[in-house]
Order: structure tokens, then sequence, then C-alpha cells
């Protein structure tokens, strides 16, 4: 636990292990699920390392969203739903996929026998600072095969994978544990700040430049270090496609991923939910063989807006552990992969421009559709919502028509989807099922590494959602550890 002294440098943004003037041997731009486990395995490998973590949101303990208690959000800046220590795993509901096939591309880059290494191990860290010990998806192989043999008649792909479930509060407390065992261990950390740019010199990284968000807009300050590794997550990739830009950091044109999150009664999903907690199911879709998959289903869980910078507004959803926080609903994302071609480069701002037109409709909310009037291309009204057997979580949605947001092309793909879950679990495409919109996911800046993660920059390592190399808590998590030993094997 940490000491008093460690508390007030804490809250004053600098932690404890501060070693003198403005040096370090490692700086860590982002205090996400990537960034904490590249800091815990340098740490652990070799005490008394120089590490600084330089994170623009709050310490865990700080961090609280005024919408949870008042239903309405006050434009915190940064926001803590999507920034701070953990990043948005803090309040996600704390999903860890733990096969290699599941939640980015590490097997890709690494090779798939060290992937799974890498998973078991940050799996075993997980479970060391608290975790549940219970696997969805091991024990259950005749109902999987059941599920399996409707989705193969449905012209769906099941993807197996073992799921450990943290839940919302869960794993709240699991990373404030390693937040105090960062702390305790020497890593400083430099909270409300940042980086304006990442200093590079003859090709080579030497530093950073870090500006304090909060409380006062304090002047620039410089940081150097031979090694900076860029960990910002999905929240900062569209700034770190900026930097990339500005350096000539080589990049490639990434997958944009962009759908709506359904929601149906819990009755409708029970038999995936209780043998596989998270059904992972991808589509061709007839018309135009576009890649569609579910993502992120939270079992008895609620929709959730998260704000990004200038109050973008997406929808997102977690599930708690605990039995008193649980709904009658479940839901999930549906999301569409569109690859682009030459002279096409920022999907990011693609994904943006639709979330922002749903915005634009709904007075910065998340728009919400039942599937019935989705398909009858009507707008939903208050009147045909209170109708419903299904009460929607998220509370401040406003009804609206989603044919005004997403290309038709989007539309067609995520109606054919839902028509196909439903001969796998009969129920889903039912007219009283909710489609909130948007769901975008912002790692679409695809940064070119080789194996140890370095970009063209010498020194300069990419790591996470935010440079496109992963997609999810687990993979994120090993990508920490892996980076981490490629800097320990340079150094020495």
């Amino acid at each position: 636990m940490k000491n008093a002294n460690q508390n007030e440098k804490l809250n004053d943004g600098l932690g404890a292990g501060t070693p003198g003037p403005d040096s370090y041997d490692v700086i860590i731009i982002g205090a996400g699920p990537s960034g904490i486990f590249c800091a815990y395995e340098l740490i652990r490998e070799k005490p008394g390392m120089r590490i600084l973590l330089i994170e623009k949101g709050r310490p865990i303990e700080k961090r609280s969203c005024p919408k949870r208690i008042t239903n309405v959000c006050v434009g915190c800046n940064p926001c803590s739903i999507t920034t701070g220590f953990a990043g948005a795993g803090a309040f996600s509901d704390g999903k860890l996929s733990l096969s290699p096939d599941v939640g980015g591309n590490l097997p890709e880059i690494l090779g798939y026998e060290k992937t799974v290494a890498l998973l078991k191990e940050s799996d075993a860290i997980y479970l060391s600072f608290g975790a549940d010990t219970n696997v969805y998806g091991l024990d259950k192989q005749r109902e999987i095969g059941e599920i399996r043999r409707k989705a193969i008649g449905a012209n769906l792909k099941l993807i197996e994978c073992p799921i450990r479930h943290l839940g919302t509060e869960e794993g709240y407390k699991i990373y404030t544990r390693l937040q105090e065992h960062l702390l305790g261990h020497g890593v400083t950390m430099l909270f409300y700040s940042m980086v304006r740019d990442i200093l590079i010199e003859d090709g080579q990284v030497v530093g950073v430049t870090v500006e304090k968000t909060v409380p006062d807009h304090d002047p620039p300050h410089t940081y150097h270090a031979p090694e900076v590794v860029a960990a910002v997550g999905r929240e900062g990739s569209d700034w770190f496609s900026h930097i990339c830009k500005n350096h000539g950091i080589e990049t490639q044109v990434g997958t944009v991923d962009i759908g709506v999150r359904v929601e149906v009664r819990n009755e409708i999903m029970e038999f995936l939910n209780q043998n596989l907690y998270e059904a992972k199911l991808v589509y061709y879709t007839p018309t135009f063989d576009d890649k569609v998959r579910t993502f992120c289903t939270n079992p008895s869980g609620e929709v959730a807006a998260e704000y990004y910078d200038d109050h973008l507004a997406v929808v997102n959803g977690h599930a708690y552990k605990s039995a008193d926080h649980k709904t009658g609903n479940t839901n999930f994302a549906i999301l569409v992969s569109k690859n682009f071609t030459k002279p096409f480069k920022t999907p990011i701002e693609y994904g943006k421009y639709i979330a922002r037109l749903s915005n634009m409709l709904c007075d910065g909310r998340i728009m919400v559709q039942s599937f019935g009037d989705f398909q009858r291309g009507r707008r939903t009204t208050e009147q045909r919502l209170c109708r419903n057997n299904l009460i929607p979580t998220l509370k401040d949605a406003v009804p609206g028509d989603l044919s005004l947001v997403f290309p038709h092309r989007i539309m067609v793909d995520i109606k054919e989807m839902l028509l196909a879950l439903d001969k796998v679990t009969p129920g889903i495409a039912s007219d009283e099922t909710l489609l909130y919109g948007v769901e975008v996911k912002f790692y679409s800046n695809k940064v070119v590494v080789d194996q140890d993660f370095s970009t063209s920059i010498r020194g300069l390592r990419a790591i996470g959602d935010g440079a496109s190399v992963t997609r999810g808590l687990q993979q994120a998590s090993a990508n920490g550890l892996s980076v981490a030993r490629s800097i320990l094997s340079k150094s020495g």
C-alpha cells in the first residue's frame, strides 16, 4: 500500500520514485493495460529502472463519472470513462479473451505459440491481483457444439474463445492494486498530463514534451529518454495518427469498425450467455460480402455512453459481477469491418464523422431505434418505445432513425447479421430489439512495427489498441509484457 508521502505525490500528479532531472530510462505514454503491463514487467525484471508513465487522465481512485448519479453528462475534461489509469478498461465489462484468435494482431507479429505463452503470463498476473478464477467456455462442449451447429446453418462462424470475466467493479479494484504496485516499486506517474509532441533527433527518439491539463495549463515541460513507448489506447489513436503524420512515422490505413450496440432481454440470449458468456460470431453478408462480427457481450448488463475529445459520444456496454447491479437485459455490439483503398487515408475521421451525425441529431446523446422501426425505415418514437417489453438501460438515449446516420451499405449489413443471428438464438430479430448508435472502435491508425514493436523511428515503440496492434484488454496486456522484454533485451 502507498504511504502518505506517496499519496501526496500522486495527488500532485507525480508518483513515487522520481529519479531527478527529467531523465528516464523509459517513458511510457498512456496508462492503459498495455502501458501498465509494460511498466510492470520492466520494474519486475530490473528493479530501480527509471520509468515515467504519462497519462492525460486521472489516477484511478479519482476516476468517477457524474452521469452515473445525475444521468446527465457534464462534459468532464478529460473524460473519466475513457481516460485515466487503466484507460477505458477501468470501467469496461472487463472480459479477458484467452484465445490468441481474438483481440488483436499479436499472432501475426509474434507468432501463434509466443502469443499463447504471453496470454497465459498476462492472465496469471491478473489472477495474482485478484481476478476471478472461473473461465467460461471450457466445460460446456456439448452445448457449445449445439451453438456451433446452429451457427453453421446460418453461415456464421463461431470463434471459440475462453473468457475470464473481471466485471466492471472488480476490474476497477484489480487495476487499483496494480497502480499501487507500480507506485510502490518506484514507477513515476504523471497524471493530468498531455504529451504534446515526441522529440526526435537524427531519426532517434530523445524524449517528449508534456503539458499539464489540470488544474492549470502550465508551460510545456520536456522529459528525456532513449526509449519511448506509445501505449495510448483507442482514445489516443487520433492523437497518435497526427504525431505519425508530423514525424513521418510509417503507417498503413487500418480497418474501421462501425456499427450498433444491440440490447435484448436476457431470456433471448440465455443459452449463449450460460455456455459461452460471450459468443463471438463472424458473418459475411450475402448482399455485399462484408465482414460483420459480434463483440463485447454483456449479460445482465447496461448500455453506456463514452465521451471522447470535443465531447464526441459513442455507445458501449458493461456488466457488473455483483448481483445487486445486474439488469434483465443483455447487450452486445454488431460491428461492420470496412477496409479502404487509396487515396483514402483517414479512417478515424470517417468513424468520427458518422458518430457526429448521430450526436447532431440527438443533441450530443446516443440514438436508439427498435429493430422493427429499423426494418420499416421509420423513426422510433417515445410512444412506440414505451410499448416495448424491453426497457432501455441507457436512460437518456434519444429515439431516432439510424438510416439518417449510417450509409445504406452498413444498414443492410446490420440487418442481415441480425437475421442470421436469429437462427442461432431465436427472438433476437424481434421488433422490440433495440439498436443504439453509433458504436465505433478507434484503433484504425495502423502503425508499421517489427517483432520488437519498433517503429521507423529508433527507440520509439508503438503498442496496444492505439497503434492498431491489439483490440482488447488481454492482448494489450500481453503486448505490454512483450515490448518490455524487447527493451530489456536491448539494454542488457
